[in-house]
């Protein structure tokens, strides 16, 4: 199954693309060769560009006591896993907790360092961090494995607060809906959604149906035409009916 994933507004949209520089540098940073830590380092600068915004940090804590507040109400409820709740809660505490403790702008200590800041200015240049551009950058490539690696944390190490949250919100965002079993007849789906707003669509299908989702959406209605690859991987529509599951996330 291939779940596809839709943000209805862009502070969800900018949650799901850090989730994904997040998992791509979680991959590339576990790795030993110099290639696959230069992914990783050039992650993180992107995670700087789309981490920019000033508020990301507050909104997230905002949305942390929000939600924590709101599990607050469920304690009275005798259909409700005590345990379960507590450890929640207990996580929340936690993650906010760092989140807040955590000090200056996002990605502050990269800026900071002016090596690294030559670097991702090379970087930004197509194959602009050759030996001969950056030849000290070349000789920490050639440092044993494991010590670029730790260099590499210790330089993430103040953006950990803010992927741990994020991860925490969207976690909590995904379990906040139940998926329903529909079909898309002749290749398309249509769903007034009454103007009740919604965070994010979450889309599984069977991968082997080669079916490929194009969604769009506003408050009053959602909006699924599948397509497939044709011979050269060009979208072509799909006219058959194509069963999946949706389900319509919102805190």
């Amino acid at each position: 199954m291939i779940v596809y994933e839709y943000p209805f507004n862009e502070r969800i949209r900018t949650l799901l693309r850090l989730e994904d520089l997040y998992d791509k540098f979680k991959f590339f940073v576990h790795q030993e060769h110099p290639m696959q830590h230069h992914v990783a380092l050039a992650t993180i600068f992107d995670m700087l560009e789309v981490a920019g915004r000033a508020d990301l940090k507050s909104d997230l804590l905002q949305e942390l006591e929000r939600q924590k507040q709101s599990l607050l109400t469920y304690r009275s409820n005798p259909n409700v896993a005590v345990e379960a709740l507590d450890a929640v809660l207990a996580e929340l505490d936690a993650v906010g907790g760092a989140l807040g403790a955590s000090q200056g702008k996002t990605g502050q200590n990269v800026r900071d360092n002016e090596w690294l800041m030559s670097i991702r200015g090379r970087t930004i240049i197509p194959g602009g961090a050759c030996e001969f551009d950056l030849p000290s950058y070349y000789a920490w490539q050639h440092r044993p494995a494991e010590q670029r690696q730790a260099d590499i944390m210790g330089w993430f190490a103040p953006l950990a607060p803010l992927f741990e949250a994020l991860s925490l919100v969207l976690r909590l965002l995904r379990d906040s809906g139940g998926p329903s079993k529909t079909i898309a007849l002749g290749g398309s789906y249509q769903q007034m959604l009454q103007g009740k707003v919604y965070q994010m669509l979450r889309l599984t299908i069977d991968e082997t149906l080669g079916a490929i989702p194009e969604i769009s959406a506003n408050k009053y209605m959602l909006w699924v035409r599948f397509t497939t690859h044709d011979g050269d991987c060009k979208p072509k529509a799909l006219e058959e009916d194509v069963p999946f599951n949706l389900t319509l996330c919102n805190f």
